[in-house]
């Protein structure tokens, strides 16, 4: 199962897992992702993972076919936040293989944390990036 969460990141695809996920659990997040990449070009993703007991194959096909016609240029950062030691090596692996990804995994009681990793961007170069203040630096906001 999925619940689809607000962080406070508009930019920000995020949800919670448990269980098994589903075809409609897929398409709920790739249609969400979907629309924040039509509205903002780049997004951030938080995943939070509860328990996890499998993934039917439809959702894996259609992740896919998101993946072959959307593509992942337009992810800047995602967050896994999670206490599986399995998950978080995945994570690792992940984050050397999708290199224009920043991918980092936090534990449940980092929550806090790894929506902070994903608020702040270091790309001056972000075309819709918005500025504020933090201790007297400039800081590019997601």
């Amino acid at each position: 199962m999925i619940k689809m969460i607000d962080i406070g990141i508009k930019k920000a695809t995020a949800f919670c897992m448990s269980g098994k996920i589903t075809e409609s659990d897929m398409s709920l997040v790739l249609s969400d992702a979907k629309t924040k990449i039509d509205l903002y070009g780049k997004i951030v993703i938080y995943e939070e993972i509860q328990s996890f007991k499998g993934i039917e194959l439809s959702a894996i096909v259609d992740e896919f076919k998101y993946l072959f016609n959307v593509g992942i240029s337009n992810i800047k950062k995602a967050a896994v936040v999670t206490d599986k030691g399995w998950v978080q090596k995945i994570v690792k692996i992940e984050d050397k293989i999708f290199k224009n990804i920043e991918m980092k995994c936090f534990s449940i009681e980092e929550k806090k944390l790894a929506i902070e990793f994903l608020t702040y961007c270091v790309d001056p170069k972000e075309i819709n990036a918005e500025y504020i203040k933090i201790g007297g630096v400039d800081t590019i906001l997601c």
